[in-house]
């Protein structure tokens, strides 16, 4: 018994996990520094080329190839990729003096000091998507769910989000699933279903709370998936399906009632006026004569019934 419970615990955290790595695969990609490819290939371009121009130079102006031909060349080339780089459009890269903050460069091509300033941060300023789960949280109603979402932010000051905080993505990541957790305590569980977009607003509201300080803008949350207990989704479709059908019953009693009452006023219009009464067989004669598309043969004794005597006057006699 106890080898089978240790298997269901890992077997459930494994489904856990794994749900937790498929949201989580959504996320952009983590912070990036100074090793971006794009700056690298720019950077060993600038190398070979300012390599290339000063050892022509020297060639020409010495008539060969030296040793310090080829050692200024390579100062030069070094001293270069230090001191020319570029930034992509949506890019801005912190620049520091003597280890404190200068300025923001970027986007396009610009210039440090080499050895005095170094660019010790890049800020991507477009749309990033992070999402985040929370595992068996209790609702107000204490009803544990596990539960899935997404968040899509921005930063607004690259300033901040480089200075304020050591890495914005796991500070966003972290400041969403406390937030989820604490929204999901406050709400029932009808509401957590329901009412998603007042959650949604509810959950960006208080994780930008946190994150304006860090120049990080919240654009929305989204929950995409709200999982409860199996045991717990057959309890609940069962009350449910008792709650429709007694629901179900009040209307057919609520229609039983007025039916009943409407017959009753009918019976008392019949009572008072007979041939309302006499009209009203025959229409209903006609009606299931009509429905059934038959014919109907009836004794002319039983005729003389829908017919009204004359005052002072008798039937007419058969023949």
């Amino acid at each position: 018994m106890g080898l089978f419970n240790n298997r269901a615990k890992a077997g459930a955290s494994g489904s856990a996990n794994a749900r937790s790595g498929e949201i989580e695969f959504l996320n952009s990609p983590s912070t990036r520094h100074v090793d971006d490819n794009a700056s690298n290939v720019f950077s060993a371009f600038v190398f070979v080329a300012v390599f290339a121009v000063v050892a022509s130079i020297g060639y020409m102006s010495t008539g060969e190839m030296s040793i310090w031909v080829l050692c200024s060349s390579l100062v030069f080339a070094t001293i270069a990729i230090f001191t020319v780089h570029i930034a992509s459009q949506w890019e801005r890269d912190v620049i520091l003096r003597f280890g404190a903050y200068n300025r923001m460069a970027g986007p396009g091509l610009y210039l440090t000091i080499p050895f005095i300033e170094h660019v010790a941060l890049k800020a991507d300023l477009r749309t990033m998507l992070t999402g985040f789960s929370a595992e068996e949280i209790l609702t107000s109603d204490l009803v544990p769910v596990n539960v899935d979402a997404a968040i899509f932010w921005m930063i607004w000051d690259a300033e901040k989000a480089c200075m304020e905080v050591e890495n914005y993505y796991d500070a966003v990541s972290m400041a969403a699933q406390t937030a989820l957790r604490d929204a999901i305590g406050r709400n029932s569980l009808s509401d957590v279903t329901v009412h998603r977009d007042k959650l949604d607003q509810e959950l960006r509201e208080k994780i930008e709370e946190k994150t304006n300080s860090w120049g990080v803008s919240i654009m929305s949350v989204e929950i995409r998936d709200i999982v409860i207990p199996k045991d717990l989704q057959d309890t609940m479709a069962a009350a449910a399906k008792a709650e429709r059908e007694k629901d179900a019953r009040i209307v057919l009693a609520e229609v039983e009632k007025d039916v009943a009452a409407m017959l009753h006023d009918a019976t008392d219009i019949y009572k008072e006026d007979e041939l309302a009464f006499k009209l009203r067989q025959m229409h209903l004669v006609n009606q299931s004569l009509r429905e059934s598309g038959g014919s109907l043969v009836v004794p002319s004794a039983y005729a003389e019934g829908f017919v009204e005597k004359a005052p002072g006057k008798a039937a007419p006699e058969n023949k």
